[in-house]
């Protein structure tokens, strides 16, 4: 049964946060009212699990109180008959309608296509078929994992018409899970760039501040999620590609271990660090999504790797209430070098509150020296393009991609590659091209795998002694739309807190913290916790148990996704 709530509604455009507490009466609603907001209430109604017909609003459709899951409540309300996935999936589209001229996150929707998947879920489960707590709720997929239903550009014009043949593994995975996909996400042109304003069909806006970026490469999927067009969101990340986009769109984001999830189906960008992580509103949610991806084993996937660990499943059965301190006895690390110049007062602000929120929590908290630290940004981008000028050779315009006609062989092939790829593809192509040269490849190459090397056995070797390592998710909060464009060197810079991680293959989750104070107080900030090698369920444990002390203790607010569910 779930627990009741009294909402107190702040209606400001996309944002109606919420303020709970539980209650023994049902569901109360309280409604401020502010000028030019017009806000409409109704009582509950019911809906056959066919999804024929139903009536009435359902409000409120997260339970909060207990672990802010989106996905376990819609799940709930649908089994109980009282929600149907297509009436869940009207919904978003509506929200997607509304919205998405402005924000620019979803690049590739069909609603005709995302109604007819809600209606065989609805028909599974009025025929008692179950596939799991994802069947029926809507999720976005960023646009370079390849799709059937959908095209597949990676936000390229070299790919505008690129419209693949099968699904990606994770895509298979969701759809056996019974997810509904309502569309592909935008994002930077093939996951180069941190802003995702390299896209070439167009900029995606941050749904808290439409004047500023969502962060990238991912931010579409971010944002979609941030702006209400989806439950949940799976992206990639390749040099913090996922989690950035989480802390400045005040989301939950997974990068998980290297080789837990398959990359089959994924147009690479840099094959030794690309990852499939989600994007979603709680730790929860997250853990669901984890579950569901985790499912789908393939073979033919050389760098996924079978590891025997604990199932994410496992967050059913945390006890949270059991302690007064539930992470007494756990040792975090704070990386010194995080900390120090470069990051925005505003960032470091929140970051301190939080780690002293996990301090009262229980654990024991101390600064910890990775000297590796600063070295890992130089390297990373090193390698990483370096990857990217092999693997995007094949964009010539005859193996892959569209063509520009020419009577001339050289003008065909340079007329192609300089008139449909972008400018930051080319300046990463060119770098990494440069750094593979005869003749450089010892100086720069060989010595950032040296580097590698070095960054991934410190962190490993900290991590023996921690149960996990702090950072802030970023160095500021979201800039202003064009500011990191005009300057590569800043956008590059950007990275320094989630690089590290990629180089090392190990996992991080961001978490939202307290917001930036001062002019940017309505920008969420987001923490960073980086854990053990495939150990994404002990990451999401301590997660969870923040999660709930930020609602009670810091102020943060829940996350808003309580607009109207109805016809």
């Amino acid at each position: 049964c779930l627990l009741s709530h009294r909402i107190v509604y702040d209606c400001t455009g996309y944002s109606l946060w919420s303020c709970l507490h539980t209650t023994m009466g049902g569901i109360e609603l309280h409604v401020i009212r502010r000028p030019g907001v017009h806000v409409r209430t109704s009582e509950k109604g019911n809906c056959n699990r066919s999804g024929t017909k139903s009536r009435g609003t359902i409000r409120a459709y997260s339970n909060y109180e207990s672990s802010g899951s989106v996905i376990r409540h819609i799940a709930q309300r649908l089994r109980q008959g009282d929600l149907s996935a297509e009436d869940v999936t009207k919904v978003y589209l509506k929200q997607i309608e509304k919205t998405n001229t402005v924000i620019n996150s979803l690049v590739a929707i069909d609603p005709d296509f995302a109604i007819r998947q809600a209606r065989a879920i609805d028909r599974e489960l009025f025929n008692g078929i179950d596939r799991g707590p994802l069947a029926g709720i809507p999720i976005a997929i960023k646009d370079n994992i390849c799709t059937v239903d959908f095209p597949t550009t990676a936000g390229s014009n070299c790919l505008k018409e690129h419209k693949p043949p099968y699904d990606a593994d994770v895509v298979r995975a969701l759809k056996n899970a019974g997810a509904v996909l309502i569309g592909k996400a935008n994002m930077d042109e093939f996951g180069m760039g941190s802003t995702s304003e390299s896209s070439q069909l167009g900029a995606t806006r941050n749904p808290w501040d439409v004047s500023r970026v969502p962060g990238g490469s991912s931010g579409g999927s971010a944002a979609a999620v941030a702006a209400q067009q989806c439950v949940a969101a799976v992206g990639t990340d390749t040099g913090g590609s996922v989690r950035q986009p989480a802390s400045h769109c005040g989301l939950v984001g997974l990068k998980p271990t290297y080789g837990k999830l398959t990359r089959g189906g994924l147009l690479a960008y840099a094959s030794s660090f690309d990852c499939v992580g989600t994007l979603t509103s709680s730790v929860e949610d997250c853990a669901v999504m984890l579950q569901a991806l985790s499912r789908q084993r393939i073979c033919s996937d050389l760098t996924q790797i079978t590891h025997d660990a604990q199932n994410s499943s496992a967050m059913d059965h945390i006890d949270y209430a059991s302690k007064i301190k539930p992470l007494d006895g756990c040792r975090f690390g704070v990386i010194r070098q995080a900390t120090e110049s470069g990051v925005s007062d505003a960032v470091l602000d929140s970051f301190w509150d939080s780690v002293n929120l996990i301090r009262e929590l229980g654990a024991h908290v101390e600064s910890v020296s990775c000297e590796s630290f600063a070295h890992g940004l130089p390297a990373y981008y090193i390698l990483a393009l370096s990857e990217a000028s092999s693997n995007l050779a094949r964009y010539d315009g005859i193996r892959e991609g569209l063509s520009i006609s020419s009577e001339e062989l050289t003008n065909f092939y340079s007329g192609n590659r300089s008139k449909l790829l972008g400018d930051e593809v080319k300046r990463r192509i060119l770098m990494g091209t440069y750094t593979l040269s005869a003749g450089y490849a010892d100086a720069y190459y060989e010595r950032a795998l040296k580097v590698r090397s070095l960054v991934r056995n410190e962190l490993r070797s900290k991590l023996n002694q921690y149960d996990g390592l702090l950072t802030p998710a970023v160095a500021n909060v979201a800039p202003k739309l064009n500011t990191e464009l005009r300057d590569p060197l800043a956008m590059y810079v950007a990275d320094i807190m989630t690089v590290n991680v990629n180089l090392s293959g190990l996992p991080a989750i961001v978490l939202r913290g307290k917001q930036a104070p001062g002019v940017n107080s309505n920008l969420p900030v987001g923490l960073q916790l980086i854990g053990q090698a495939f150990g994404e369920v002990e990451l999401l444990k301590i997660a969870s148990v923040f999660e709930r002390a930020t609602r009670q203790q810091l102020g943060v607010q829940s996350f808003p996704e309580d607009f109207l569910l109805e016809n």
